[in-house]
């Protein structure tokens, strides 16, 4: 284990900044957000991440958390290891998004960790360790790459293993969308240390059994319809994702805006993909340290490997540990769950973007309080 901390050479900054300013923008096609991101929205958070976002200030920000590296199966894994200071706290291990990073963290390590300190109830804490997704952010793959796939049980191999490295023999663990997809992993891979498997969404999907959508009404076969939707997506990115990566990661490494208009575009399309009078979910700063982190580390390309490796889909179903979902409102997603898994605990929570723990932080830290206070 390295203590870690993030210390962007500002010559990077630097250069980031001047290729922001000499962006060389593209015509706007007609048709507005329904062609992409159209080119007024992007100039406009361009310029500020050129002008107005303060990097220092969110670098500073993550390194109030203590930070580490550890190689495991050849891969350095970085990850925060934030402890509580309440006695009896539960170790919970975070997994963040795809396309995001630990930053999504931000808005909720500190009532996690420290409940007092925020006006919760300190019998509820947790030591919390957020790890970077290999190929993510400061874990970035080794050069030459590691041919080996990476899939999501190997992600679960690793953070078992990591949490052993750390000596705790009891523990909860959370995610969302690829976290989601770890998490159940984990806990089928590791039941006899995980004492939960928490996640925001993704159970309870249908599978086409007819029996599994016995007594649905109209109004939730309306919305089973609607999320189905929502899932395919429209742009297409899933399958040029599982199928040439390596094409969009040049873009990704050599223009911070062709970065940006992926990242933005992918928390659009996953919100419902709103139009430009729509109020952002999720404010600039924290959209933006997002986007300086894959840029800065230049992880754009590689982070695609839950396409590639075909990981991406959804949860898998466990009776191991109990489960509890919090951003999930449909009844009948829960029916169809509660066949193949033990819920205790269905938050029937609501947010305006997928990314939960940046739109909607107070909502998350009291589903993971509610779950993990049943099971301590």
């Amino acid at each position: 284990m390295k203590p870690f901390l993030i210390d962007v050479p500002e010559a990077d900054l630097d250069d980031l900044r001047d290729r922001l300013r000499r962006t060389r923008w593209a015509a706007q096609l007609p048709g507005g957000w329904s062609r992409g991101v159209p080119v007024d929205y992007l100039r406009d958070l361009a310029a500020y991440w050129a002008d107005g976002f303060d990097w220092r200030a969110q670098e500073a920000r993550l390194n109030e958390w203590p930070q580490f590296t550890t190689d495991i199966d050849g891969q350095t894994i970085h990850f925060a290891h934030v402890r509580s200071p309440e006695p009896g706290a539960l170790p919970l291990l975070l997994t963040h998004s795809w396309p995001s990073s630990v930053a999504e963290f931000l808005d909720v390590m500190g009532p996690l960790t420290d409940p007092r300190a925020h006006g919760l109830d300190p019998a509820v804490a947790f030591h919390v360790v957020a790890p970077s997704l290999p190929g993510f952010g400061f874990s970035p793959f080794p050069e030459p790459a590691d041919e080996r796939m990476w899939s999501i049980e190997r992600v679960a191999r690793t953070w078992a293993e990591l949490m052993s490295r750390l000596g705790y023999r009891r523990y909860g663990a959370h995610g969302n969308d690829a976290g989601a997809l770890v998490t159940p992993r984990l806990a089928l891979l590791d039941a006899e240390h995980v004492i939960g498997s928490h996640i925001t969404a993704g159970l309870g999907i249908p599978t086409g059994d007819p029996a599994e959508l016995e007594g649905a009404g109209a109004e939730e076969l309306a919305e089973l319809a609607e999320l189905g939707r929502a899932i395919a997506g429209q742009s297409g990115y899933g399958p040029y994702l599982s199928a040439r990566p390596q094409t969009l990661a040049h873009g990704f490494a050599d223009s911070p805006v062709a970065q940006l208009a992926y990242l933005v575009e992918r928390f659009k399309e996953f919100d419902g993909w709103p139009s430009g009078e729509v109020a952002e979910p999720i404010g600039r700063d924290l959209l933006l340290v997002n986007a300086a982190l894959y840029w800065l580390t230049g992880t754009g390309g590689s982070s695609s490997w839950t396409y590639y490796d075909g990981a991406a889909g959804m949860p898998i179903d466990q009776t191991a540990v109990p489960t509890g979902v919090s951003h999930t409102a449909l009844p009948l997603l829960r029916r169809v769950a509660e066949r193949k898994n033990k819920i205790i605990h269905w938050g029937g929570h609501r947010s305006p973007s997928h990314m939960v723990a940046m739109a909607a932080p107070e909502s998350l830290v009291e589903s993971l309080r509610t779950f993990f206070g049943m099971l301590a």
